[in-house]
């Protein structure tokens, strides 16, 4: 899909879940507290920084010198719920509409770790990044940063049409049935 028709189609997304929007920002506002989102900037194509744009999910929880506590500690019971199902994303229609994501490809990292990713992290940011990717339907957060990058470069290289609806029909399926790992790196399905 070009870029325009996916900036139009986020778009139209973006009306379209207004009430769902709405319910999730409530639901946020109200067990967490402001802010209700999270913005973060984040490496786009070519390594070009954007503000990447989500629903809140973990609280500022910090120790006493002030360090931020690890994520876990600081996820919240609605903020686990919108991240296993994905829902914390929503708001990233926004970034689509943008042109700064698209729907699929690897997820947008901080830049640093790009810049530290040396050329494997130049060869990822030759395509957009996106809400969705191979990575993300092959096991996301039970697999590491290497076996992720892994995923995103095999995905760089040999992306077409047929992988793609493969990930979004794999995505679907992530959302309902939460993450498995379904892939060896290294293993392409």
């Amino acid at each position: 899909m070009s870029t325009a028709l996916q900036r139009i189609a986020a778009l139209v997304l973006l009306v379209a879940t207004l009430p769902v929007l709405a319910v999730i920002a409530a639901l946020v506002m109200a067990l967490q507290g402001r802010p209700v989102l999270f913005r973060q900037v984040r490496s786009g194509k070519d390594g070009v920084p954007f503000r990447l744009v989500k629903f809140r999910s973990m609280r500022d929880l910090r120790d006493a010198v002030g360090v931020l506590l690890p994520d876990d500690q600081r996820v919240t019971p609605i903020g686990a719920f919108l991240r296993r199902s994905r829902l914390d994303e929503l708001p990233s229609l926004w970034n689509v509409a943008a042109g700064e994501l698209t729907f699929i490809g690897p997820r947008p990292l901080l830049p640093q770790t790009i810049a530290d990713l040396g050329d494997r992290g130049i060869d990822r940011g030759k395509v957009a990044p996106g809400l969705t990717g191979w990575a993300q339907v092959n096991g996301n957060t039970l697999l590491t940063l290497d076996q992720k990058i892994d995923l995103d470069l095999w995905y760089v290289a040999h992306r077409n049409i047929v992988t793609d609806v493969k990930i979004l029909m794999r995505t679907v399926w992530v959302m309902v049935a939460g993450e498995k790992q379904t892939l060896a790196v290294g293993k392409v399905r």
